[in-house]
């Protein structure tokens, strides 16, 4: 722990990239660009997990689970979809392997040449919408409503763990429809169900709104978002949900007959969201000794050390902490007794502060006589006395308030980073400046939105939903502007 690691004011992608191995939760793997998410960061994916699959549940979705490999000519049959992802997709060409005549282990045997092509799965509308057109004949097959925990392969040339890998895990969730109203009801849902975890579960703010056709979701009608703000002012986009109009459902002819008898193309919704939460909730709350975990999510809310010299001591000690996890376990906080004598005190105060514990308890034979513990908040870094009597109600509410200001300091910080400009030499200005999020007026055109791309790095993040319309001009063409859009440098 007396290493020396990066500061995010010296460097905030070394500092990242420290963070997550300091606090064991990923390492790059032998194959280039895919990682090991290890048991803790792993532990951390499943709190996610959990939390969404159980609120997806609650919105009327089941989990089902369709092919890894995807025959090539499903992804021709919709153009703008294989434009989209095809310079991402792992092919595979072959299915056998047979061993080297000259001795060189083993070779791809070229005798097993696959007549079509597959491709390892860079998203499913494809197989799940030629699975749907067996599935819908008539209204009373609609809705369907399901989901998918799975990995996808997007092969990257320049990756940074949990951020940007060519394998990562997620959940797409592909729906059907019989009107475009309810299509783009659960389109808005399932982008309210993100917002809601984000910042309930993540303490993560974000801003909900639609990317611009430039930015749009490879086949869909209509992408909606949510925007979160990082520590170095870059944004990181943590959730889509996609109207897919009848795009994939006039691909692979899925028609349903209406009450009248009618045939009608379906109406379709994707949604997802990835292992990249994982990289914004490092860098939306973690500080330079380590990670900051939000109670909701830590997989070790409370940790205790004991503090001893003898036997004797440790004794006392463990029957106090016997009956103080117990409190705390009947109240559903998840709580670590850290008795490992390997470790001094100090050693295991950095390990627990590394991977973001928010609340570390120490006790020792002077506590035990006063009748307290030593509380050390993770979030402020606070230390005080707290009394051993009704422990575990007062560790419940701490935990509240940890969550609580955790996202109320996240909040501050969005609002201290965000900008209002009018003139584009302004926003050029400040943007090189300071970072952070800007609204600025624009005039709906590709052509000034891929100058300002080209020029700044920055990019429109998304048309947000929810804030005061205002007419006005584009800061760079002077054209009118419907209102203000949010640029920022993305992740």
């Amino acid at each position: 722990m007396s290493q020396k690691y990066a500061t995010r004011a010296e460097d905030y992608s070394k500092w990242y990239n420290d963070l997550i191995s300091r606090a064991d939760l990923a390492e790059h793997s032998d194959v280039k660009g895919m990682m090991v998410i290890k048991p803790y960061g792993y532990a951390i994916w499943e709190n996610m997990r959990d939390i969404l699959d159980a609120k997806f549940k609650e919105t009327g979705h089941q989990n089902a689970y369709f092919p890894l490999l995807i025959p090539k000519s499903y992804l021709s049959k919709e153009a703008s979809h294989i434009e989209g992802f095809a310079k991402e997709c792992a092919v595979v060409t072959h299915y056998r392997l047979m061993s080297d005549p000259n001795g060189g282990g083993v070779i791809v045997d070229p005798s097993a040449k696959l007549e079509e092509e597959l491709i390892v799965r860079p998203t499913s509308e494809t197989i799940i919408w030629n699975s749907y057109k067996k599935w819908i004949q008539s209204y009373r097959d609609l809705p369907i409503l399901i989901n998918q925990w799975a990995n996808v392969v997007r092969w990257e040339m320049k990756t940074r763990l949990f951020l940007r890998t060519s394998e990562f895990l997620w959940q797409e969730g592909h729906t059907a429809h019989a009107t475009k109203e309810e299509a783009i009801k659960e389109t808005e849902q399932m982008l309210d169900v993100y917002a809601e975890f984000a910042e309930t579960y993540m303490a993560m703010p974000v801003i909900k709104g639609h990317k611009t056709e430039s930015e749009r979701f490879a086949g869909a009608d209509d992408t909606y978002c949510i925007e979160s703000m990082m520590q170095d002012g870059k944004a990181l986009q943590a959730g889509t949900s996609h109207f897919l109009g009848q795009n994939f459902a006039k691909a692979f002819d899925v028609k349903y007959s209406d009450a009248q008898g009618k045939l009608e193309y379906v109406w379709a919704t994707s949604w997802g969201v990835s292992t990249r939460l994982m990289g914004a909730l490092i860098m939306t709350h973690s500080d330079d000794e380590g990670l900051v975990l939000p109670p909701a999510l830590a997989p070790i809310q409370v940790v205790i050390v004991p503090i001893y010299r003898t036997d004797e001591e440790l004794q006392l000690i463990n029957d106090a902490v016997a009956k103080i996890t117990a409190e705390l376990k009947d109240l559903k906080v998840k709580v670590k007794y850290d008795s490992d004598d390997q470790k001094r005190p100090g050693w295991k105060f950095a390990e627990h502060e590394a991977k973001g514990v928010p609340v570390r308890l120490a006790i020792g034979p002077r506590d035990l006589a006063n009748g307290v513990v030593e509380i050390a908040r993770r979030d402020t870094k606070e230390k005080y006395a707290m009394n051993i009597d009704n422990i575990g109600h007062s560790i419940v509410e701490l935990l509240a308030d940890i969550q609580s200001n955790l996202f109320q300091r996240a909040i501050q910080f969005r609002k201290e980073n965000m900008h209002e400009v009018d003139t584009y030499e302004e926003f050029k200005t400040q943007l090189e400046k300071v970072g952070g999020f800007y609204l600025a007026h624009w005039d709906g055109t590709k052509e000034t939105e891929a100058k300002i791309k080209e020029e700044t790095k920055a990019t429109i993040r998304c048309i947000p939903i929810g804030i005061p319309s205002e007419t006005g001009r584009c800061m760079v063409t002077g054209a009118p502007s419907k209102g203000r859009v949010v640029f920022a440098k993305a992740y």
